[in-house]
């Protein structure tokens, strides 16, 4: 292990209080609400932090957002060496701007980090950047429901040697997205492909980990399930053709048990065939918390899905993740059929139930400790951190990697 400073690099991190800030005098035209799209517009700054073998972390800046200067070797090119997260900054009803569970997505990326040999760092101390970073283009946060300011975290490897090995320069960037519903149906049942010649994932690869690698190889797909008139794929694994994601989210269903208690279902994390969302993990601690039916991670099966349909043992079907929340499920295409799935009207729908719930916590329409107002982030002594990277180095050895939820943080 390199030593930097007296410390292990890879226990090393940039500091938020070394933060470098270049504002841009040139501020862009905000568009109107109705045209922001998914992913169409940016902000007027982003964050910039380079990392090098020999010196470790450098200092963060806030510069106007432009575009990258790089070698054409460089092996984010070649070797797809990369990583991203996805979360939003959201304008209350009191005009207040909140971050939704963000620490997740912080220790979530140094989880993805790790598996793709990138640098780690202190998730406090990039949330500490990002926060800054969002004060300065809060005028982007949109005032409209079912709109927010979409945050990109990445890094990428930058060496430019064409030999396959980890990258000795990284940047860590995030730039800023004002966007609107990610589908522009809004909150409507959608049609999925489930093909069980292909699959996202599988055991002992990187399908718990969230880097762009990952999400290359299903764009075929999605194109092969527009052509059946579906929006989505439904990923099916193994013999026994188990679910595991629904395009590039997590999938929930409700079942009607014979003694006529309701069940809600997901696929477990044990595989490492599944990403830890971080809306996945809310919609399970909602379930918890509401105490008016089963909750259960296990097996799920296309087969147990369309007979589950057929007999009515299906109440609902639905995705979550960030970009759409939650996306109930209409029909699924599979061997050359398309199957209707149960869609429960509003009053009855749990997955519209959720959906407002969240809504409330991203809105501040009730005081709930996911919704983190954006000047007051969650501190984390030095000691604590330390603590933190201990555990986390135990579950790592103790348990598979894709299992490590363990975020201490609300």
């Amino acid at each position: 292990m390199k030593v930097i400073d007296g410390q292990d690099q890879a226990f090393s991190s940039f500091r938020s209080n070394d933060l470098n800030i270049e504002p841009n005098h040139e501020l862009k035209m905000k568009p109107e609400v109705e045209d922001l799209g998914f992913g169409k517009h940016f902000t007027d700054h982003m964050l910039r932090i380079k990392w090098t073998a020999t010196k470790g972390w450098g200092k963060p800046v806030i510069c106007p957002l432009q575009d990258f200067r790089m070698h054409p070797a460089a092996k984010v090119f070649h070797y797809a060496q990369e990583l991203y997260e996805g979360m939003k900054a959201y304008r209350g009803v009191d005009n207040k701007i909140r971050l939704f569970r963000p620490m997740l997505n912080m220790s979530r990326m140094v989880l993805t980090a790790r598996r793709s040999c990138l640098p780690e760092f202190e998730p406090i101390e990039l949330l500490r950047c990002i926060q800054k970073l969002v004060e300065m283009d809060q005028d982007w946060v949109p005032n409209a429901a079912s709109s927010s300011l979409y945050i990109r975290p990445t890094m990428i490897g930058i060496e430019p040697t064409l030999g396959i090995a980890p990258s000795s320069e990284v940047e860590l960037f995030v730039i800023l997205s004002p966007v609107g519903p990610y589908f522009s149906s809004g909150f409507k049942p959608v049609n999925l492909l489930a093909d069980p010649n292909f699959v996202r994932a599988w055991p002992g690869g990187s399908g718990y980990s969230k880097m762009g690698s990952n999400y290359a190889p299903t764009l075929y797909i999605g194109q092969l399930a527009a052509q059946h008139n579906c929006h989505q794929a439904l990923w099916l694994y193994g013999p026994d053709q188990e679910i595991t994601e629904v395009g590039s989210m997590n999938i929930f269903i409700m079942f009607k048990k014979a003694n006529g208690r309701l069940e809600l279902v997901t696929p477990p994390l044990d595989s490492g065939l599944i990403l830890p969302g971080v809306t996945r993990r809310s919609v399970l601690e909602f379930a918890h918390d509401f105490d008016e039916f089963d909750v259960t991670e296990r097996k799920v099966t296309i087969k147990d899905i369309l007979n589950g349909a057929r007999d009515g043992t299906v109440v609902e079907m639905f995705g979550t993740g960030t970009a759409a929340i939650v996306t109930p499920v209409g029909n699924i295409y599979y061997d050359g059929v398309m199957n209707s799935i149960p869609v429960p009207e509003a009053s009855k729908s749990f997955a519209n139930r959720v959906m407002g719930a969240l809504s409330d916590v991203y809105y501040g329409r009730v005081k709930h400790p996911w919704g983190v107002l954006i000047d007051e982030l969650p501190t984390t002594p030095k000691e604590d951190q330390i603590k933190l990277q201990k555990r986390m180095e135990m579950e790592r050895m103790e348990r598979s990697e894709n299992e490590q939820e363990i975020y201490s943080y609300p």
